[in-house]
């Protein structure tokens, strides 16, 4: 927790300084309140018999003392709620740059609905606890040296209450802190699980609609909702303790005092106005002391979320580019594989590829085909190094890619996944994804390029339009076209495409292909398909199986001697003609 805080103050350090320096001078007008008071009662009245004058100029003294006190706590709660804002922002903004350098495999840890709970609930718990260590943390202890020191000044022997309230408060509240603490983590992975649920309702509503399972999902939201509300009330059932526990001592306290506080006034060792601020410094010792407790039940609860903070902050990327070369950039489109073992698991037995050995062209267009499970996107995947591989080299424009920088590298490698992804914002803000800088001609060309212009002028807005998240006002095969117009916007060296034209129709597809062969002749292009149509014209055309290749052939070639390739070309000519 404290690691955090100094580390991710910074701009807001001096709304932390100023915010303890308020409360300092909160707890100074506030401990003179009650001697003033005491003043009134031994000197205005019992001592001068009511003097008017006297005790108007000690009152005003309170007021005055009292506006400024209210001074400076609305100060201190304003500077620390200026540096609890930055805090979060600051540990914000650092895992967000952090999941920005995750690979592949990182962000398999970390499930979306999860980041989302730790940047959103996790960080208001962690704002909340810091407000609390600015503001509790500090005014607790100095106020109890002051006020213990003006209660031992009053009368030593009577202040001997807290040497045995104190350790009774103590040994109470470390026992609900190591209690509480666990609770809390099992509490927010429940808040994760719950919210993975949510998330996968949610952005299934259309299956869920289309097959009627709205009972179902209802059902099972229901029963992780439950599961969240019993372990959220198991771990605050100890957190609740808190507060009766510290007014049972608290009262306790003021029992003890009013108790042998009326004898020693009887005995002439104690005056009346001694024993009034004596009760008022042991008000607010005991609620300094409730007001410490529940700061640290709000630490407690933040530590999970610190700890759940700190697991996205120091999760170290798999693959590492600190000794890349950062001049180096990708010179053409050339690849190579060679003996290119790749496990997703290191535990796995078998290899989800296995001695892959392959050399293309700068320039040329090359097919994959395979059944579901071959390797296919896998292979694709570890040329711009989303993937590191187990063993074996790779080469991208005649250099090992781990000699890139990971920037540098995907600058010149461009790649459409399966799953596309636009997102909100105009048709041309989504089209910069690819080049920032790209003129309004050049988005044109590149769409053109995609058969996207036409469907995209038929909108009334043109490149104006606005998408929704995800692009789900655009038809599929709508949204493949654009994210090739993107992905061709950067003018790679090599440009990947990830069965992404399997929801056009074969025409589109077609002229997708000739016009990368025909305008973009100078770029390297890999097809992963599903239909041979979609990549019988290309160059040559790769055979996987079993994470492994085949056969490697053009067309022809593969239609004389490859039978797996003769026979689905077959199937899929009679599906046509049918």
């Amino acid at each position: 927790m404290f690691d955090l805080l100094f580390k991710y103050t910074k701009d807001g350090w001096w709304a932390a300084i100023l915010g303890p320096v308020m409360v300092i001078l909160e707890i100074v007008f506030d401990v003179a309140i009650p001697y003033a008071m005491s003043l009134i009662i031994d000197q205005g009245i019992n001592a001068r018999g009511g003097d008017i004058s006297y005790i108007m100029r000690i009152g005003l003294v309170m007021l005055g003392l009292a506006l400024l006190a209210g001074i400076a706590g609305a100060l201190s709660g304003i500077f620390a709620s200026i540096a609890s804002c930055r805090f979060v922002r600051n540990i914000r903004n650092a895992m967000m740059e952090k999941i920005q350098s995750y690979d592949f495999k990182n962000i398999e840890k970390f499930p979306v609905s999860s980041v989302v709970v730790r940047m959103t609930s996790d960080m208001r718990m962690l704002r909340m606890a810091y407000t609390s260590i600015v503001r509790m943390m500090v005014r607790t202890p100095v106020n109890l040296i002051i006020t213990l020191i003006m209660i031992i000044r009053l009368h030593s022997t009577l202040a001997l209450i807290f040497a045995v309230a104190v350790p009774v408060l103590g040994c109470g509240l470390i026992y609900i802190l190591k209690t509480a603490r666990p609770r809390f983590r099992v509490m927010m992975k429940k808040f994760d699980g719950m919210n993975s649920n949510l998330k996968e309702n949610i952005e299934g509503i259309r299956v869920v609609k289309t097959f009627v399972r709205a009972d179902y999902e209802e059902d099972k939201f229901s029963y992780v909702s439950k599961d969240v509300m019993v372990t959220q009330r198991f771990a605050e059932s100890i957190v609740i303790l808190n507060q009766p526990f510290f007014e049972l001592v608290m009262y306790a306290c003021m029992i003890a005092v009013a108790w042998f506080g009326g004898k020693f006034i009887i005995t002439g060792s104690l005056s009346t106005g001694q024993f009034m601020s004596y009760l008022s410094y042991v008000r607010q010792i005991l609620f300094s002391l409730l007001g410490l407790s529940m700061a640290l039940m709000q630490i407690v609860n933040a530590r999970a979320s610190v700890d759940r903070a700190n697991e996205l902050l120091n999760e170290v990327p798999y693959i590492d580019d600190s000794e890349a070369d950062p001049d180096l950039m990708v010179k053409n489109g050339s690849i190579e594989l060679k003996n290119v073992y790749f496990k997703y698991f290191e535990e796995a037995e078998k290899p989800t590829l296995s001695n892959i050995n392959l050399k293309i062209k700068s320039g040329e267009t090359i097919g994959i085909l395979g059944p579901t499970g071959a390797g296919k996107s896998t292979l694709v995947q570890l040329i711009p190094r989303l993937y590191d591989i187990y063993s074996g080299k790779i080469k991208v424009g005649g250099k090992d890619i781990k000699d890139y920088k990971l920037r540098n590298l995907r600058e010149g490698v461009s790649m459409v996944l399966q799953k596309n992804t636009l997102f909100s914002g105009t048709i041309e803000d989504n089209m910069r994804w690819g080049n920032p800088d790209a003129s309004f001609e050049e988005i044109v060309e590149a769409c053109k390029n995609a058969q996207a212009h036409d469907f995209i002028m038929s909108f009334p807005e043109g490149y104006d339009t606005m998408l929704e998240q995800g692009g789900t006002n655009v038809s599929g095969g709508q949204r493949q076209r654009l994210c090739i117009a993107r992905a061709l916007l950067k003018k790679p060296k090599i440009i990947i495409l990830d069965d992404s034209t399997s929801a056009v129709d074969t025409d589109t597809d077609r002229r997708i292909q000739l016009a990368l062969k025909k305008k973009l002749a100078d770029m390297t292009t890999i097809i992963i398909a599903q239909r041979v149509n979609s990549v019988k014209e290309c160059d040559r055309i790769i055979i996987m199986n079993d994470g492994m290749i085949e056969d490697i052939g053009t067309h022809k070639e593969l239609l004389k001697r490859n039978e797996v390739y003769r026979d689905l070309y077959t199937t899929q000519q009679q599906g046509v003609a049918e």
